[in-house]
């Protein structure tokens, strides 16, 4: 869809029907904007602009919507936009970018709380490490906090990612670090660079890159990142930060955990049954690895599995069939393109889950309303900041700013990718939101991605994404998260948790810059 609202009726339309296999379409107002202002008045007032956005957030502690609001209207004030103007264009740019985000982030919400309410995400994370042997563990980790992470959002998936991470590790005697590092990794990857997070939605909308191309180089990309620096670099991690798994929960689910921060608890309590006893064969047998079930009723491996990736293969179904056949027609490229649509793919995974997931984990209409609804408050905070980074675009568009800063690029000789990259970098070093730095750098690149071809749009989100999880430190929520349930110091979760931030991004810039080299 596109990223101003447009001007007549028939834009509109013409707009709506392509937005079927685009998520955006190129954005609006990157035709030639007549500046509003002398160049020097304009880099000084995008300048100050941004410097005003980070004080904000990270020195007068201001919620990121309302830094994001005031910069951008400061921003095309000094610029030399009538303040009604100013008004007008940020209200268009969020508008567009609560239109084509809003609506996914919280379809993927209710289905990421579904799948954790209902049990399906314990059962694949039991059927996957019951079936693991030592060796394989960091491996299998790594795999189940992709899994996780595909459908959560960060601070959820970490939740329920850490009661697992400290029970396997005593379980199985391997150093906590080894497991804890490939599923932070796997889930922080997925976050960066995988729709439907809100980072790479917003980076897809602002710059028009094709939802389906993103998500198909994301996964690609993610597969080595996660790799090197999940499992291979875990085997540094556990020698540097050698340390005890914490005694912090007792089973997963019981009353011995912090059960007010467990998302899946209520949903648990709700369909809880008679108790029965479960061996696990984890590792070599360990006779002390088994436990009392009391929650019978979860879906089936097979039926959590096929919901979590029914998005993707639908999303990646239209891609393929666009980028190989994109002149063919007929009934079954309508229905394709239909139901790989971004807003149709993850809409048939919410409603997937609240029919198969409910009745796989014994929940009845009741419990499943109130799964749904409790999804949506903890996603509205991040909806207006992804839509305020919208609106913070489009005033750097119709002042003309962002041609500036286009032809600035161009002239430069550096890469678009690097460029991008080091923004959003930049901006999450400073601000210590990954949200922040992706709507920011994607602001800021958008005039840019209207001369790139479409594999190369969907590079520049990656590259974005990448520069967004780069140096987590004490500004970043996450960073404490990580060293309270690991019970870390500051220094090891410098360690491992900072320095395996870094290795996903400079890994996810590494494979951005090779794809790039092969791809124009």
């Amino acid at each position: 869809m596109p990223h101003a609202l447009p001007a007549d009726p028939a834009t509109v339309h013409a707009a709506a029907a392509h937005a079927v296999t685009v998520l955006a379409a190129e954005p609006a107002g990157t035709e030639a904007v007549d500046p509003s202002g002398p160049v020097a008045q304009l880099i000084i007032a995008a300048i100050i602009g941004i410097v005003v956005i980070i004080a904000l957030i990270t020195w007068l502690k201001v919620h990121p919507f309302i830094a994001l609001t005031i910069g951008a209207l400061g921003v095309g004030i000094g610029a030399g936009l009538a303040p009604d103007k100013a008004v007008t264009s940020f209200g268009n740019g969020f508008g567009a970018t609560m239109t084509s985000v809003g609506i996914l982030v919280g379809l993927g919400s209710m289905f990421g709380k579904m799948l954790v309410d209902s049990g399906a995400a314990d059962r694949v994370v039991d059927t996957l490490v019951r079936r693991s042997s030592k060796a394989a563990l960091p491996w299998t980790m790594a795999l189940i906090g992709a899994l996780i992470g595909l459908p959560m959002f960060f601070e959820v998936g970490l939740v329920l990612l850490i009661p697992i991470i400290v029970l396997v590790a005593k379980r199985s005697s391997v150093p906590i670090m080894k497991i804890a590092v490939p599923a932070l990794v796997g889930l922080s990857t997925m976050h960066a660079f995988v729709p439907p997070h809100p980072g790479p939605l917003v980076a897809i909308s602002t710059v028009g890159a094709n939802l389906g191309t993103t998500l198909a180089f994301g996964i690609v990309l993610a597969i080595p990142v996660i790799v090197l620096a999940g499992p291979v670099f875990a085997r540094f991690a556990a020698r540097w930060v050698d340390i005890p798994a914490p005694d912090m929960f007792g089973s997963r689910g019981s009353d011995a955990g912090p059960v007010g921060d467990d998302p899946a608890h209520a949903g648990r309590e709700a369909r809880r049954g008679p108790a029965t006893q479960d061996t696990a064969s984890l590792p070599h047998g360990k006779s002390d690895f088994t436990r009392v079930i009391s929650e019978p009723c979860s879906p089936s491996f097979t039926v959590a599995l096929v919901g979590i990736l029914l998005p993707v293969v639908l999303m990646l179904a239209q891609a393929i069939r666009e980028a190989t056949v994109p002149d063919a027609s007929g009934s079954w490229v309508s229905l394709l393109d239909f139901l790989g649509s971004p807003m149709i793919a993850i809409g048939i995974a919410a409603v997937y889950a609240m029919i198969f997931f409910a009745i796989g984990g014994g929940m009845d209409r009741s419990a499943v309303s109130k799964s749904l609804e409790s999804a949506l408050p903890p996603v509205a905070g991040v909806l207006l900041i992804v839509g305020a980074g919208g609106g913070f675009k489009q005033v750097l568009i119709d002042t003309g700013i962002g041609g500036v800063i286009a032809d600035a690029v161009k002239d430069s000789g550096i890469s678009v990718l690097l460029v991008a990259w080091v923004v959003s970098a930049l901006v999450r070093v400073a601000t210590g939101s990954a949200t922040v730095a992706t709507v920011t750098a994607a602001g800021i690149m958008a005039p840019i991605a209207h001369d790139l071809s479409s594999p190369m749009t969907s590079l520049l989100v990656l590259a974005i994404g990448a520069g967004s999880v780069f140096l987590s430190h004490v500004n970043d929520a996450g960073f404490w998260l990580v060293k309270g349930y690991l019970n870390t110091t500051v220094g090891q979760t410098f360690k491992t948790w900072t320095m395996l931030e870094c290795l996903i991004s400079v890994f996810g810039l590494a494979g951005v810059m090779l794809a790039g080299v092969f791809i124009h």
